[in-house]
């Protein structure tokens, strides 16, 4: 696991995002009753399509058991820093900053709005750890340059894995002993497949597969550790593709998975109004009755949850 370094440049005028926060819309604020765990699964590359078209046995199941769009969208551009970024918070590159994959602390063309704790624009990582301190916050990542986008030191467990299996057995066996509040378990592999044989052959289909297997491992490590009934989980992706690539603006690029399933949330819903990638940092702050900083422009999905619409 490398650690690297969080730094910005000092001359830059922002105001500390950890001190400034904005309400919830009313009944917004608590916390949705029996979830005491969030798990992300994010699944690099993998589209709708791939969604519909491989054999997602797992995914299928959730979508049955929870809420689910195939509509959301990611942002501009579609590729992996800006929308893995903008996923955990809770705004786009115009707010964060990162706005390609060659991002870094102390290196970018847009400075952010606003810093947080850990020195860089505020994820619902650090949220979670000021607002509920002894929270458990635990991330596997399967690509390298995951670690960078959140603030390192709110977590308490971060492994740089070395494939998609490693990312998801290591979680599982974490989530055992450790009964994280808050897990994010990134899965490189399907990425992969677009990229060496094109987003739509079987190769692609077979890593999104391989995919759904691991979410159904996650899963069953979560009964294991007696926590599905008490945990919500939800799988997503940064972007999909087309032909062997990602990164311009079409359909096939921007639109991705949201399927949520858990305590609390609706059955079989079809998530009917628009959903961001930027939204899922809301969602999981709105799950934890936590209060979004002001520089978060994502709305929570309630219309995931019982009795909204």
């Amino acid at each position: 696991m490398k650690k690297l370094p969080l730094v910005l440049k000092s001359s830059i005028p922002i105001a500390l995002a950890s001190f400034i926060f904005t309400a919830l819309p009313t009944g917004a604020q608590a916390a949705i009753a029996g979830a005491e765990h969030v798990v992300i699964v994010g699944c690099d590359g993998m589209s709708p399509n791939g969604v519909v078209m491989a054999k997602t046995p797992v995914m299928h199941q959730l979508m049955k058991d929870g809420a689910y769009t195939l509509h959301a969208r990611g942002v501009m551009p579609t590729s992996s820093s800006p929308n893995w970024a903008s996923m955990i918070m809770g705004a786009g590159p115009e707010q964060h900053g990162v706005t390609s994959n060659d991002w870094q602390t102390n290196k970018f063309d847009i400075s952010p709005t606003a810093i947080g704790s850990g020195g860089i624009f505020p994820t619902i990582f650090g949220v979670l750890r000021e607002q509920r301190p002894k929270s458990v916050i635990a991330c596997f990542h399967d690509w390298n340059d995951y670690g960078r986008l959140f603030e390192r030191k709110a977590a308490d467990f971060i492994e740089d894995s070395d494939g998609p299996t490693n990312a998801a057995r290591h979680a599982i066996a974490y989530i055992r002993e450790k009964k994280p509040t808050f897990t994010f378990i990134h899965l490189d592999h399907v990425d992969h497949a677009g990229h060496e044989t094109g987003h739509g052959t079987p190769e692609y289909y077979a890593s999104v597969e391989v995919a759904d297997n691991l979410i159904g491992e996650v899963i069953q490590g979560l009964r294991d550790a007696g926590i599905w009934k008490k945990t919500i989980l939800l799988v997503t992706a940064d972007h999909g593709g087309v032909k062997k690539g990602h990164g311009g603006a079409t359909m096939a690029e921007i639109e991705i998975p949201w399927i949520m399933a858990g305590p609390g949330v609706a059955a079989g819903r079809e998530i009917k109004k628009p959903v961001n990638t930027y939204d899922t940092a809301l969602t999981v702050a709105h799950i934890f009755g936590l209060q979004p900083p002001d520089c978060w422009i994502g709305k929570p999905v309630t219309e995931a949850f019982q009795k909204s619409r």
